[in-house]
């Protein structure tokens, strides 16, 4: 692909994107447009933009990268990925679409009543937005450098300036717009040339059995992905695992915290709609997740010296397998979705970030938002200009297992538990963050688990995935803290509780 290709490609998804949201602009006049779409988006449409703002980099190009890499043991990444939303259907849609708030931060002060539990958890809120925003940055940097040859911090910049420039312009009302459109490219732009390429593939005569499995037995441990995606021992043995287990804790258990996606529930009309959202989104997702894993697949039997380009094989295999301009014309349409990938989750998880600080420094106004707005981007472009590329899976499983650790806890039992108090919650909360954050540090200067001799393998293993032994910490420190501080229960919980666990009348 040409320089100039990839520019145009990644250009028309921009403009696209800003089109998208001056229409949507056209329609945001009021605060609840800004926050919450005015809480009327519908089900259809609230899925495909719930869609479009989950799939992520690591979702569009890294679930590739790591079958291509780790093989069947990457397999558990777009299981737990789409699986997250049947737990976030059973224990949160429709509660939390009931409760009536703007913000996760907004949840956590009308049900413990506390001041300071609400400060806590947006203090989570947006930390857990900014760590989330720099590995689509940094995919968008990996995209830029390997399409056009230019530096790769032009492709953070750009994706932070597109994204603030749609999010100023009409919040969350706009923002729905944009990424419902963007699921729908995402779709047809990974789609497209998965089932062009397996034909091509098939065509051009299948690998046998045999050569799968010695495809599969070569790869299986070809190199650390960064995210412990069972790249060393292809997910057998104790150590596999273990760290098969703490992916789908991470993965299960972190959908139900991401702020991003939880509060596009708020702009549904009702829970009923909330449910019959997220319904929708899991056939999505099932459908999204086989073309990824598809071109994985085809990478490892068709074209296995690109295994070391990691999350690029995504865009480089249509070219690698299919010569001329139809090559280069499928990795373009590639490409044009990564752009969009990396665009749509920015925005969703801006419109968090944003309107929580909006909420806690500027009073909430739609001034406020707009403010808020281009301060939200500024740390995570620096950490993802300055950290460099990593695996986009690995790291942005790292960031599920946080969620997991600390935003979960206080939802589920804040949902389903009377007995939560704000001591509680803040100790579960503050337990979590502390050991899922400690065990991060502690990875990185222990290194690779495999790398570690003796019982310090056994704690880099640990520390690497560590969701296993974190979120049942936070959900066991925020319970007994709880009990241990039952006087000081929230007047207003049994009421609210009520509330949540109410359904509302039919129209």
């Amino acid at each position: 692909m040409t320089p100039a290709i990839g520019v145009a490609a990644l250009a028309a998804v921009a403009v696209a994107t800003v089109l998208v949201g001056f229409y949507g602009l056209r329609i945001s006049r009021t605060t609840g447009d800004f926050y919450v779409a005015s809480r009327t988006v519908r089900p259809w449409w609230n899925a495909s933009a719930i869609g479009g703002e989950y799939l992520s980099a690591a979702s569009f190009l890294g679930v590739a990268g790591l079958i291509m890499v780790s093989g069947s043991s990457a397999l558990w990444y777009p299981v737990g990925y789409t699986a997250g939303f049947l737990m976030l259907l059973l224990f949160v849609a429709a509660p939390l679409r009931r409760s009536g708030a703007y913000t996760i931060p907004d949840f956590a002060g009308a049900r413990l009543g506390s001041l300071a539990a609400r400060r806590t958890t947006s203090v989570l809120v947006v930390l857990i937005g900014w760590l989330y925003i720099v590995p689509q940055l940094q995919g968008a940097a990996l995209a830029v450098r390997i399409t056009t040859g230019l530096p790769g911090w032009a492709g953070s910049a750009a994706v932070v300036a597109v994204v603030v420039f749609a999010v100023m312009l009409g919040g969350m009302r706009s923002i729905t717009f944009v990424q419902a459109f963007q699921f729908w490219l995402k779709l047809a732009a990974i789609g497209i040339p998965a089932v062009f390429l397996a034909l091509h593939v098939v065509g051009q005569g299948a690998p046998s059995l045999a050569d799968a499995a010695a495809a599969a037995a070569a790869g299986g441990g070809a190199a650390d992905d960064g995210g412990g995606a069972g790249a060393d021992d292809g997910g057998s043995g104790p150590v596999g695992g273990y760290r098969t287990l703490s992916i789908m804790v991470a993965l299960l258990f972190g959908t139900l915290g991401l702020p991003h996606v939880l509060v596009r529930f708020y702009t549904n009309p009702d829970g009923r709609s909330a449910r019959r959202t997220t319904v929708i989104v899991l056939c999505l997702l099932s459908v999204f997740y086989v073309f990824p894993t598809t071109l994985g697949v085809l990478g490892r039997l068709a074209a296995p010296g690109l295994a070391s380009e990691g999350d690029a094989i995504a865009i480089l295999l249509p070219e690698a397998l299919v010569a001329g301009p139809l090559g280069t014309a499928l990795s373009a349409l590639v490409l044009a979705g990564a752009m969009a990938a990396f665009l749509s989750t920015s925005s969703g998880l801006l419109v968090s970030v944003a309107g929580v600080i909006s909420q806690e420094l500027f009073g909430g106004s739609v001034r406020g938002f707009r403010i808020a707005t281009p301060l939200s981007a500024l740390v995570p472009l620096a950490a993802a200009v300055a950290g460099g590329s990593q695996a986009l899976a690995g790291s942005v499983g790292l960031v599920f297992a946080f969620t997991a650790s600390t935003i979960c806890p206080l939802l589920v039992l804040g949902i389903w538990w009377r007995g939560l108090t704000p001591t509680g919650a803040m100790a579960g909360m503050a337990t979590g963050a502390l050991a899922c954050g400690g065990a991060v540090v502690a990875s990185g200067l222990l290194g690779p688990p495999g790398e570690a001799a003796g019982a310090l393998s056994v704690v880099a293993e640990l520390c690497a995935q560590p969701a296993l032994w974190t979120v049942p910490l936070a959900f066991a420190v925020m319970a007994a803290v709880s009990r241990a501080s039952r006087t000081t229960l929230p007047r207003g919980a049994d009421r609210f509780l009520v509330r949540l666990h109410s359904p509302e009348p039919r129209p």
